[in-house]
């Protein structure tokens, strides 16, 4: 069913609030795919809150445009294209979903990204997938601010629990001295 161009001027409105809102978004190109697989992508999307779009290139680039998202690469918007829209603030989970998929499914490519308001090329786009989600990295940051905490506070401690042990140890000695000459 063709649109009217109202109704393309109406859809691309929808989707640039939609991407605007958007903190992640990324593009792939999924020529070849079938819809069973593409469905597939859906529902490993869908627990993230991503969705996974197929959009007409005219569409879209009026959304980017009406967005403000302009400066994207002249041949993300040739071919078939793909749209990841992603409500969650962690760009690291849709990549890694992606990149999985792209390596059971060939045929699925992912062309670029918008993270956080920054235009990322493929490769950026594969290297994003191999960090840690966000919870982990944040995991990772209390966990050096706590070694920095607790190492100085160790090393403060030490004389006095020093001096404590070789008391204990001579407390110890004197008592088996004291038994084995008794």
């Amino acid at each position: 069913m063709k649109l009217t161009r109202n109704q393309k001027a109406e859809k691309s409105k929808v989707w640039a609030e939609q991407l605007k809102a958007a903190p992640h978004l990324f593009f792939t190109e999924y020529q070849g795919l079938k819809f069973k697989e593409l469905d597939e992508l859906r529902a490993k999307l869908s627990p993230l809150h991503c969705r996974y779009a197929v959009v007409k290139n005219s569409l879209v680039r009026f959304a980017l445009k009406t967005a403000g998202l302009e400066g994207a690469d002249a041949k993300l918007l040739k071919g078939p294209v793909g749209m990841v829209v992603s409500e969650s603030e962690d760009p690291v989970a849709p990549a890694k979903v992606l990149s999985a998929f792209a390596k059971q499914f060939p045929k699925l490519k992912i062309k670029a990204g918008l993270v956080s308001q920054k235009w990322m090329t493929p490769a950026e786009c594969q290297y994003l997938s191999t960090l840690g989600s966000r919870q982990e990295m944040l995991g990772r940051v209390v966990s050096v601010l706590y070694n920095v905490i607790i190492q100085p506070l160790a090393v403060m401690q030490a004389p006095a629990r020093d001096v404590l042990m070789m008391v204990k140890a001579l407390e110890q000695k004197k008592s088996e001295s004291g038994v084995a000459v008794a």
